[in-house]
């Protein structure tokens, strides 16, 4: 009977355990974070920073936006030894009580990934002045939060170029997520570009309400590639997921070669050559990394705004497009670029 006792006290300690080390929704590229700040004083070790993300519903796996800010950290870890982890946000509700988990823990910096994490970052930042905060891709009025926003329309101009000059239909097509000043801005410079090389193209625009939702970015690519659209250029996180599945079963069923331009990534990276014309790519890792190295080298400004363009190399297109995109196009992008870096072209952004 003892021993059967002693056994039964093993297996509790044991599940007890388990629960005690199973963390809340979210990954860290190191096994024991540290608390993130020197508690023996004097200079700092690169394990005494934590760096923390909060995700937008699309979740960090989005092989879009959330994933380039994660590969940031995850460099940063990597270079440097600092601690990293992201938390997974299901619903806007989640932003904040994220955001606040970090901040609680004693994070060196906590990021907020995506303009719908404004309020929360607004909010938290107020309830915590002490705290260290950034958001991408929106603009927070707070002593203790850095900003940082890109000219998405300026890439998005390059790729209009790549897509006016190489559609066959004359029908091209535009899939945003949530209808917002952000993604209008996506939208803005792709039917410019579109139309500096190629005016009597038409372009098909729509917008799911959704930066999540595969199912309605391949109902909605469905729609434009039946309306004669063999491009579709996609600004909408993991609903765009979608937008290249639809592409992949056309192409597999032989009627027309269909095209897709990825967003935020290279993301022929993640869906291959055969489907990937180019992508405008937002180097949204490098201003993550860029900014938390900040904090580890005293550099950190809060209360600012970091605006990253062209002329920054923060947006473009990536070297793989050579792949599918012929020399004489590039070129042809390659001679916008400068015209949009000396300020002779400017892009709208509405």
């Amino acid at each position: 009977m003892k021993k059967r006792m002693f056994m039964l006290l093993i297996a509790v300690l044991l599940v007890a355990a388990g629960c005690a080390q199973k963390p809340k929704e979210g990954g860290t590229a190191t096994p024991s974070p540290t608390t993130g700040t020197n508690q023996g004083g004097g200079t700092p070790k690169a394990a005494d920073y934590k760096f923390g993300m909060v995700t937008d519903v699309g979740g960090v796996n989005d092989k879009s936006f959330n994933q380039a800010a994660w590969e940031g950290l995850q460099k940063l870890n990597k270079d440097t030894g600092a601690n990293v982890k992201y938390l997974q946000s299901k619903s806007d509700a989640e932003y904040a009580t994220n955001l606040t988990q970090f901040v609680k823990d004693n994070y060196s910096l906590s990021w907020g990934i995506g303009f719908l994490l404004g309020d929360a970052i607004k909010t938290v930042a107020t309830q915590n002045p002490n705290a260290k905060l950034a958001i991408v891709d929106n603009v927070v009025d707070a002593p203790n939060v850095k900003s940082v926003v890109f000219a998405e329309n300026e890439g998005s101009y390059l790729v209009g170029v790549v897509a006016g000059m190489t559609t066959k239909s004359n029908k091209i097509g535009f899939v945003g997520g949530i209808e917002s000043p952000l993604i209008k801005r996506f939208e803005a410079g792709f039917t410019a570009g579109i139309k500096a090389v190629n005016p009597s193209a038409t372009v098909i625009v729509n917008y799911t309400g959704a930066f999540d939702k595969p199912d309605l970015g391949k109902t909605t690519a469905a729609t434009q590639y039946n309306s004669g659209a063999d491009i579709i250029f996609h600004a909408s996180g993991a609903t765009g997921n979608g937008v290249f599945n639809e592409a992949k079963d056309r192409n597999r069923a032989g009627d027309k070669k269909v095209w897709v331009i990825g967003v935020d990534r290279d993301q022929s990276l993640e869906f291959g050559d055969d489907v990937t014309l180019t992508s405008m790519v937002k180097r949204v890792d490098l201003a993550v990394e860029r900014i938390s190295k900040e904090v580890m080298d005293g550099q950190f400004k809060p209360g600012t705004t970091t605006a990253l363009a062209l002329k920054d190399d923060a947006v473009g297109i990536p070297e793989t497009s050579k792949k599918n995109v012929s020399a004489d196009i590039l070129k042809k992008v390659e001679e916008y670029k400068a015209k949009i870096v000396s300020g002779e072209i400017k892009v709208p952004t509405a």
